[in-house]
């Protein structure tokens, strides 16, 4: 992991700009407060822009569309990519319907993101319209995703996370596995769109994307064997986690990260 890296988001705050969904707002704006950054949720067009120029990183869930918050978010990733501003693009759902995919489609090319944090199907999805779904969750596995995942790493020059009980990472030809985490991860809604958010964390305090979205990862996934050694279920999980995000601390993350590279 980037040497030092909480430290740094705890020394720096840095302010991350979500144009995330209903259904995960609280949820990653607490991940990210209990991990030392300051989240902001802004979806209104007349402000994104503004917003965004404020932020040091730009992290876009597509997890609930309407047209206006499609507008605002073409309005924010143009905006960040102008400052080279960093932008994590989750795109949730992806293939499950024309309307998402389509989407997804067209913000890559108004604005090619930093990094893009998905589920194997979803990922797949992006190079193949007939990729099968399942809503939000997924029909396949990391590996399953591997050659997709590389092949959008290459043609947009950004870094792909396919997460998963063995979270992938691909920077072009560079690929990191990473194993934490806990199988309550996934009885519990949000946990992927708060990757998404603390990767947007990490990149923010100027760490290589490819440096940063496995520690993304691996916090993410070490701060749910956390929360899982203290939980009787997914509703006690929640408040667990993040408390362990608020606990850890670089020597922790060193300690337990479980990460190999191919």
């Amino acid at each position: 992991m980037s040497e030092n890296l909480l430290s740094r988001i705890r020394a720096e705050a840095p302010l991350i700009h979500n144009i995330t969904n209903y259904v995960v707002m609280n949820t990653t704006a607490n991940a990210l407060l209990a991990l030392g950054a300051s989240p902001v949720m802004a979806h209104a067009v007349e402000e994104v822009e503004a917003m965004a120029g404020l932020a040091r990183a730009l992290v876009i869930n597509i997890g609930t569309l309407s047209p206006p918050w499609v507008e605002a978010m073409h309005r924010a990733a143009k905006l960040a990519a102008s400052r080279g501003i960093p932008i994590v693009l989750d795109p949730v759902g992806c293939g499950a319907t024309p309307y998402r995919t389509a989407t997804t489609q067209a913000l890559i090319r108004s604005a090619p993101p930093t990094l893009i944090r998905g589920n194997a199907s979803e990922i797949r999805a992006l190079l193949h319209a007939d990729s099968p779904t399942k809503g939000v969750d997924s029909l396949h596995t990391p590996e399953q995703a591997a050659d997709d995942a590389q092949a959008l790493s290459r043609s947009l020059g950004c870094v792909v996370t396919v997460s998963g009980p063995v979270d992938l990472i691909v920077a072009d030809q560079r690929i990191a596995r990473v194993a934490n985490g806990h199988p309550l991860m996934a009885s519990v809604t949000g946990m992927g769109c708060t990757a998404s958010a603390l990767s947007g964390a990490c990149l923010a305090v100027a760490a290589p994307p490819f440096a940063a979205a496995i520690a993304a990862m691996a916090i993410t996934g070490i701060a749910g064997e956390m929360a899982a050694d203290d939980a009787r279920g997914p509703g006690s999980f929640q408040m667990h986690f993040l408390d362990a995000l608020y606990r850890l601390d670089d020597a922790e993350v060193a300690r337990r990260q479980k990460v190999s590279f191919a």
